[in-house]
């Protein structure tokens, strides 16, 4: 029988929700109270989450006198949970309190001050060598950010943000447990309090944002309402941060490669943030209630029945996220469910990626060479509803304290790299259909430094985006060089490229940025596929400078398609091996990975296709933790994407509350536009899967570009993603 409370869960939640899925993707358990249908597929789980109108969250729908939206009913039932707890139109009032102060800008400001938390907290332990990660980091830090933020004194960061990781991480009815109710207890009290204070004597905090907030109608907040609100920030922002942050650095440990990775090219963790939460996601699973008689995945389900909704499951299903038990960082795991959809979707999203970035740059960073005690490791109970680690012993090589020193991730890793103009300097053709283009700064100002291994993104005239690997001299700040292969059944950018690609041209790029970085290691083979030779050039000559052991093999369909050939054959016939398949068949992948030292490092670019056979034979022969792969970052081609100007044309948006009309160029987004009248309003993903900025379209015809609605619903136009959509009328008027 299912039951996502089990023993069996707990100890492998990925297989146990694949072997459901596999003999019986929708069902019903006598597990908890009367019973509940479970789900285990993305498609399922993404359906109800958007649907409130048929699976509630309300206590109404089920009869309920305790807590909806876990199963079984939780047991703090005295005070309802404003807004997970209703359905619109209900929650959007007290919705829009959490957007006010959650939102992307409102988190941007905080950054600072998580840093310096995460700074000092961190200096409470270094000079040791040793720590419980969870007790003396990832729970402290985002009790302190959170509590600090809404404007909790320093006395209560403690006494509140422990009980709240205690709720979770206690066993029902055990002496750990009521002392964490207690401690909720407290925290109800204290957020009462400082209510009252806040009305009277407002201070610099989010509380006093809050107090000071009105109703559509212009009518008050009552302190009851304000308290289940606040409740919900404290909460969410305290113990899913720590679940986390937990699991990913005890996944750190046991994959000290990517560690490394993430060291040597910090971008990733930006970039690999989602996929993290789509792994490790701490939030497992959420509770609806069916309002009327339908059916789920082709499963009839009746109203007043309790339905399971476990965004992990939805997260882990291979349908969407091929080889879901695996964390990979190129992976785009932008449809992740982790936060939820639609609209009880998660809006401390952004509070939540700033403090874990910030408390995993702080490690990798100041405790690089941390090693946990897996013996000591302690895991919470159940993973029915939050999973994570309640105790991470680890010890470290001691470190100084630094106090306001230290380099925070918003500055060692800036989300966007510098965009400015280069001028072609020359053209060549070094194969078939391969260009070598050397292009200079306009101003002849340095270009920015690079490393072997490093692209740069080009804005054709079109408004087409694409990346290229920089295969110059690192050296050489005046000069890059990229090759541009013509794709034969490209998308168009590299005839554009091809066509457009003369001396004196002008163009526009942003970088460099290297999620490819050459480590340091005893030798290196170095394996290119086809174009996928430019960056490992880059790579060739930097080792051959610096005398280090390498062997390049590459490949290509004919000798002539093999640009830089002749540089390659320069190096002695020892470090080479060109192959031509129509001369010599494919390239001995397997040979040349087998004569692998264990101290060396492999690194490989090329077709997809080769990529998967390297990744292969990587695995059969142990040496996975070698390899190095070049794909750009999803994160890259997806921003590429929806910053393309393809397609576009200009039109005009009103906002229906103000009658505000704005105007969105062809090189603007709708929600760029939107937000500079309107910094307040919802929005997480801006790829349009997410659906947080989903808004009601009052007239005009939207040009939908999300992956959200459903085909009856784009259809109907009554409402649209606002960060990807655009217009085909010429002009919008929208319910902000």
């Amino acid at each position: 029988m299912f039951d996502h409370h089990s023993p069996e869960c707990r100890d492998d939640i990925v297989g146990y929700y694949a072997a459901f899925r596999e003999k019986c993707p929708v069902g019903r358990s006598t597990a908890h109270e009367s019973g509940y249908v479970y789900l285990t597929r993305y498609a399922d789980v993404f359906q109800v989450a958007r649907n409130d109108g048929l699976f509630s969250s309300t206590r109404a729908a089920g009869n309920l006198s305790g807590t909806a939206i876990v199963i079984p009913s939780g047991p703090f039932g005295e005070h309802l949970q404003y807004p997970l707890e209703m359905d619109p139109p209900d929650t959007l009032e007290y919705r829009r309190l959490l957007d006010l102060i959650l939102s992307p800008a409102a988190v941007d400001q905080l950054r600072p001050m998580i840093a310096r938390h995460a700074t000092r907290i961190v200096d409470e332990f270094i000079e040791k060598g040793s720590a419980d990660l969870v007790r003396e980091l990832t729970n402290p830090l985002p009790s302190a950010v959170t509590l600090d933020w809404l404007g909790f004194p320093e006395e209560d960061w403690v006494r509140i943000g422990r009980p709240i990781h205690d709720v979770f991480t206690s066993e029902p009815g055990s002496e750990r447990a009521a002392k964490a109710i207690e401690g909720v207890i407290y925290m109800e009290r204290r957020i009462a309090e400082l209510i009252i204070e806040r009305r009277a004597n407002p201070q610099d905090d989010a509380i006093s944002v809050l107090v000071q907030q009105r109703k559509q109608d212009g009518s008050e907040f009552t302190d009851a309402e304000l308290l289940s609100v606040i409740g919900i920030a404290v909460s969410g922002g305290v113990d899913t941060t720590t679940s986390l942050t937990g699991s990913v650095l005890v996944h750190l440990d046991e994959h000290r490669d990517m560690r490394q990775q993430l060291i040597d090219a910090p971008d990733l963790l930006i970039d690999g943030t989602d996929e993290f939460l789509r792994r490790y996601g701490s939030v497992t699973a959420m509770a609806r209630t069916i309002t009327a008689d339908t059916e789920i995945g082709g499963c009839p389900v009746k109203a007043g029945e309790r339905l399971l909704v476990p965004w992990f499951a939805a997260n882990h299903d291979p349908a969407v996220f091929t080889n879901p038990e695996l964390v990979q960082l190129d992976r785009d795991a932008s449809r992740h469910l982790t936060f939820g959809t639609g609209t009880h979707r998660c809006p401390g999203a952004h509070l939540a990626r700033a403090m874990f970035q910030e408390m995993i740059h702080q490690v990798l960073t100041r405790l690089p060479d941390y090693r946990v005690d897996r013996e000591g490791l302690v895991g919470y109970p159940s993973r029915g509803n939050h999973m994570g680690w309640d105790v991470i012993p680890a010890v470290f090589t001691p470190g100084a304290r630094v106090g306001a020193g230290v380099v925070t991730v918003s500055s060692a890793v800036p989300r966007q790299a510098g965009t400015f103009d280069v001028v072609l300097d020359a053209v060549e053709s070094v194969a078939d259909r391969v260009i070598k283009v050397t292009m200079r700064s306009v101003d002849g100002a340095d270009l920015p430094a690079w490393q072997p291994g490093a692209h740069l993104e080009v804005r054709l005239p079109s408004g087409r985006l694409r990346q290229y690997s920089l295969c110059g001299a690192p050296a050489d700040r005046q000069t890059y060089e990229i090759a541009v292969l013509r794709e034969e059944a490209g998308r168009g950018g590299s005839d554009e490229f091809h066509e457009i690609a003369t001396p004196g041209r002008t163009l526009t790029v942003r970088g460099p940025r290297n999620h490819f970085p050459l480590v340091e290691a005893d030798g290196y083979l170095l394996l290119a596929g086809g174009i996928g030779i430019t960056p490992i050039l880059a790579m060739t000559r930097s080792l051959t400078q610096r005398g280090k052991n390498l062997k390049v093999v590459y490949g290509g369909r004919t000798a002539g398609s093999m640009a830089f050939r002749a540089e390659l054959e320069a190096l002695p016939e020892a470090q080479r091996a060109l192959v031509a398949q129509d001369e010599h068949g494919l390239p001995d992948l397997r040979s040349a990975i087998q004569e692998c030292a264990p101290g060396m490092a492999i690194y490989c670019c090329g077709p997809g296709a080769m990529i998967a056979a390297v990744q292969q034979l990587c695995d059969e022969l142990g040496v996975r933790d070698q390899l190095h792969i070049e794909r750009f970052a999803a994160s890259d081609e997806q921003e590429a994407r929806i910053a393309s100007t393809e397609d576009n044309t200009p039109f005009q948006v009103e906002l229906a509350k103000s009658g505000v009309v704005l105007d969105v160029p062809v090189d603007k987004r709708l929600i760029d536009v939107v937000r500079g009248a309107l910094p307040g309003i919802a929005y997480d993903c801006e790829k349009g899967f997410c659906g947080s900025c989903e808004t009601r379209v009052l007239a005009g015809t939207p040009d939908h570009r999300d992956e959200v609605l459903t085909k009856a619903e784009r259809e109907a136009g009554a409402t649209m993603m606002i960060c990807i959509s655009r217009a085909q009328s010429q002009r919008l008027v929208l319910d902000l």
